[in-house]
């Protein structure tokens, strides 16, 4: 498998240094699909011109990444494109490495249950063999790779593809079993954007399956595990958080980037649900609001603990899709983390109901993005309402994309308790409902 990875990878580094080459860069930095008031290109450089001058790079409204970031690139700003290229192949490889430790779990624990006869007899068609798992590290690979969505964001600069990478090495470090390095990027990852908080719930259960400690309130090893994470998690994040205090010698960057992240005043247009509606709201109401639209992904945080407790991969899949699709500033390359995750469900497909729909509808809403802009901004026959629709359509593409895998998902592991062919009390056939 290493062959065809390296092919994947060099493929992947000759379009974006192409494309780095190419009159299309300067466009592509400049969409606001790609590039968001967190993690423009054009606002780190702001920064780093603050930065030169003596002047904190907090002290006006412009930039907003966290001083980690803007003096990683003090250092390496001549060799940006480089960075970021790189970036994304070790989120690949982190991702192909991770699937790869996992595809092994779920074959040993697949073993284990068709030993203890815990799958009904007629689901052999259901069971994932290893010829079906061989492939599927690669196609993450790939699907992060060659995504045009992530080749965009990498082209644009946009220090979401970072995001990425350290939320790759978080999922690399937990499947692996290192609560350490797992807490330690977890932290990183909350500490660069703040909603990767809501992941440490399905890293929690993964490392206690790991561990073999039963997820049950009443166990004190459950609550012992649970606080060492947590320390562990915590520990790092004030470790990082300090760190970024000396570096500035001041704690600006605090209401500057997380404070800028929950009350999002910026309402420049982008691919999330936040900008419009604020924009049309009275200010009066904007608090609450706010704290509305912010909770919607911390809230199905715990239901899902509950629901998925058994499938911590899955959840965390789930997770990551709700954080790209309900954060304040989203962008396609926080998309295209999440997709990359979908050949892990290959063996989903057979049970989901609107695949080919949800796909078209993400594809056309993709190519109407820069048309509806242009119409609005340049030409003026349009208006915000037709930008904000297309983007609507295409959250709400996402949503029933993910809705429909948690269906599958559920569907499959009912089946293979239950039995493929499900029979009433009367003997007739009977059909699963998922209520």
């Amino acid at each position: 498998m290493a062959a065809p990875l390296v092919l994947a990878v060099l493929a992947a580094v000759t379009v974006r240094a192409a494309l780095f080459r190419s009159s299309l860069a300067a466009f592509i930095a400049e969409r606001v699909e790609v590039a968001s008031p967190l993690n423009a290109w054009k606002r780190v450089v702001e920064g780093l011109a603050l930065l030169d001058l003596g002047v904190s790079p907090y002290s006006g409204a412009i930039f907003h990444e966290t001083p980690l970031i803007i003096y990683l690139f003090h250092f390496l700003i001549e060799y940006a494109e480089l960075v970021f290229m790189i970036t994304d192949v070790l989120t690949a490889v982190a991702l192909y490495l991770a699937i790869q430790d996992f595809n092994k779990v779920v074959f040993k624990k697949q073993k284990l249950l068709i030993e203890l006869d815990k799958y009904a007899p007629d689901v052999a068609e259901l069971i994932q063999t290893p010829m079906e798992m061989h492939y599927i590290p690669l196609k993450v690979a790939l699907f992060y790779l060659l995504n045009p969505y992530s080749v965009m964001s990498c082209v644009a600069k946009s220090t979401s593809a970072i995001n990425n990478s350290v939320i790759a090495f978080f999922i690399l470090a937990t499947i692996k079993g290192s609560a350490f390095l797992s807490a330690v990027f977890l932290a990183l990852a909350t500490y660069q954007s703040l909603y990767p908080l809501t992941l440490f719930a399905p890293a929690l259960l993964y490392l206690l399956q790991r561990q073999f400690i039963p997820i049950k309130l009443k166990s004190k090893s459950f609550w012992l595990y649970t606080m060492q994470y947590a320390s562990l998690y915590l520990c790092s994040l004030v470790v990082i958080i300090c760190l970024s205090f000396f570096l500035l010698n001041s704690w600006d960057f605090i209401p500057s980037v997380y404070g800028f992240i929950l009350s999002v005043p910026d309402l420049t247009p982008n691919i999330g649900l936040f900008w419009y509606f604020f924009a049309e709201m009275f200010e009066h109401f904007s608090l609450f609001f706010v704290c509305v639209f912010q909770i919607n992904v911390f809230f199905y945080t715990i239901p899902l603990a509950i629901k998925l407790k058994e499938h911590p991969m899955f959840f965390m899949f789930v997770q990551i899709a709700i954080i790209s699709i309900f954060k304040s500033y989203p962008t396609v390359g926080d998309v295209a983390l999440y997709m990359a995750f979908l050949p892990v469900w290959s063996h989903l497909y057979r049970f989901l109901r609107n695949i080919f729909i949800l796909s078209c509808v993400l594809i056309f809403c993709s190519f109407l993005f820069p048309v509806l802009w242009h119409l609005w901004i340049y030409a003026g026959s349009a208006n915000s309402n037709f930008y904000y629709a297309i983007t609507l359509t295409f959250n709400i593409g996402q949503i029933l994309l993910i809705s429909d895998y948690f269906y599958a998902f559920l569907r499959r592991e009912y089946y293979l308790t239950h039995g493929l062919h499900l029979t009433r009390q009367d003997g007739t056939e009977a059909m699963l409902v998922l209520k």
